[in-house]
């Protein structure tokens, strides 16, 4: 089968135009704040868009249509060349002057990690801090439609459990309905980004926070416009519930929303990965808050309970950190590292969560470790009963052997790159801690990690290696592993 090389050329040039023009608006941004960083911006954008359209003149004509190996092709490198775009504004300002650390912090927007090398964010031009919440903005709008119509194509990672919910298509071919399912779930995304940016001005933070923050929490990425994150609203902590409640939203499955907007609640209600979520988060907030009460000393000093008392503080700070964490958003209201031993290690733990599948959220995501628990259940009813045949079922479904093997190749490979991304970092020069936790963060698409990366750090003290490592980590975990990797392989280029 011949490779279509044209639809794929045509596609990035569509996407440089696409990220060209996100740049121009930041270029705007920085006009109106009068900064330094206005014809830095504008030239990024130039030059973005000018290859973009030669691109796109170049494969005019080309065949429409769209197999799988393009689609990995697509999906793999076109966020290599949005990253490789998108940290022209950095460089041409002089921001990030290292082309390392400019492709760290692009890359990590992109995938909506949050994990930053910046020391103080403070300083830098308005147009710089916007494009760089914009990153994770355009990251979490393709995660979107990459989880809801193209995944399910390329049969990765069990996403098939939830292509039927969707309003797309089943064939190998880019159907029309594809661009209408993109179209509702784009038009939601920038519903609930629009709506939380006025309820958090409306909270206390300027506009120009309240936007980038709102770019930030709906893809569950994490870049703040302040050093401390969120902890520099703490002692406004309506600003911080609103944000819990987005965060939540974005973690979840976006065809749920569509579905609460269409007015089918009762989907939502049977849905068993929503149900779960909303347990974990729950039960798991309930178990943080009551540590943070009863055992961390920095109860009463970072948590400012003067202003709604203790119990309150605890229970805000415990649930802020559970949802941006499982959700994988980042962002931070306190160092969670330094509570106690037994929450350090319990973080630890749900950054291999995850939050919904079709959502913005990184990590392994709750439905697959619901099938794998399920399957694990059900393998001592098969010891006990050999000859019988008993399936897992999923939204009271049967699920597939196929998507179950797909599902727990997921999981050991993810568990397998964890291992493997620790080795490398420590190999690099860092302690366990901090390899352990860098690996966890970067492949599950969490931000902030331990150690030395702790949330009142940053990922500046990583060697050169090691950022680079970290970015092919984040690209791993965003893109559903197999994505990747199978274009890394020999056979992957191979005439059929």
């Amino acid at each position: 089968m011949r490779l279509n090389t044209r639809i794929i050329i045509h596609i990035m040039g569509l996407l440089l135009l696409c990220n060209g023009s996100f740049m121009l608006l930041a270029a705007f941004t920085s006009a109106i704040y009068k900064d330094s960083a206005t014809l830095d911006i504008s030239l990024a954008a130039i030059v973005t868009m000018l290859f973009g359209i030669m691109a796109m003149f170049y494969t005019r004509g080309h065949k429409k249509e769209v197999k799988r190996k393009e689609g990995y092709i697509v999906v793999t490198f076109g966020w290599i060349v949005m990253s490789i775009s998108g940290m022209l504004p950095y460089l041409f300002s002089g921001s990030i002057p290292s082309i390392t650390d400019a492709f760290f912090e692009t890359i990590s927007g992109y995938t909506t990690t949050g994990a930053s090398i910046l020391d103080d964010i403070e300083v830098l031009p308005e147009g710089i801090l916007l494009w760089r919440s914009l990153t994770h903005w355009i990251g979490g709008m393709g995660i979107i439609v990459l989880a809801i119509a193209i995944l399910p194509l390329l049969g990765i990672g069990g996403m098939q459990l939830f292509a039927a919910e969707a309003p797309g298509p089943g064939g190998d071919k880019l159907h029309p309905r594809i661009t209408d399912t993109a179209k509702r779930l784009w038009l939601i995304y920038f519903g609930y980004t629009v709506l939380e940016t006025l309820l958090l001005k409306l909270a206390g933070m300027t506009f120009f926070d309240a936007i980038n923050h709102s770019l930030a929490t709906m893809s569950t990425g994490g870049f703040s416009t302040k050093n401390a994150s969120l902890a520099y609203w703490n002692n406004q902590p309506i600003i911080q519930y609103i944000t819990i409640l987005f965060m939540f939203l974005a973690g979840s499955n976006f065809v749920l929303s569509y579905f609460a907007f269409t007015g089918r609640v009762q989907r939502i209600l049977k849905d068993e990965e929503f149900k779960y979520y909303l347990g974990f988060v729950v039960i798991f907030s309930v178990l943080a808050a009551l540590g943070v009460y009863f055992k961390a000393d920095v109860a009463v000093s970072e948590f400012h309970p003067m202003v709604w008392g203790k119990a309150e503080s605890a229970f805000r700070h415990a649930l802020f950190q559970v949802v941006a964490v499982i959700t994988t958003t980042g962002f931070v209201s306190a160092d969670f590292t330094a509570w106690t031993p037994f929450l350090t290690i319990f973080f630890f733990g749900l950054m291999f969560l995850g939050g919904s599948a079709g959502s913005t959220a990184g990590g392994i995501k709750v439905m697959r470790h619901l099938i794998i628990i399920k399957n694990g259940i059900l393998e001592f009813k098969r010891t006990l009963h050999p000859n019988a045949i008993i399936p897992v079922r999923y939204n009271e479904k049967t699920v597939t052997e196929h998507i179950v093997y797909n599902v727990i190749a997921f999981f050991v490979l993810y568990m397998l790159l964890f291992i493997i991304g620790s080795l490398v970092l420590g190999f690099l020069g860092l302690d366990f801690i901090s390899a352990v936790g860098g690996a966890a963060s970067s492949l599950g698409n969490v931000g902030p990690a331990f150690g030395e990366l702790n949330p009142v750090s940053n990922y500046n003290s990583l060697p050169p290696a090691g950022k680079w490592w970290c970015g092919f980590l984040m690209l791993l975990g965003r893109l559903e592993l197999f994505t990747v990797l199978i274009v890394l392989t020999p056979y992957f280029w191979k005439k059929t």
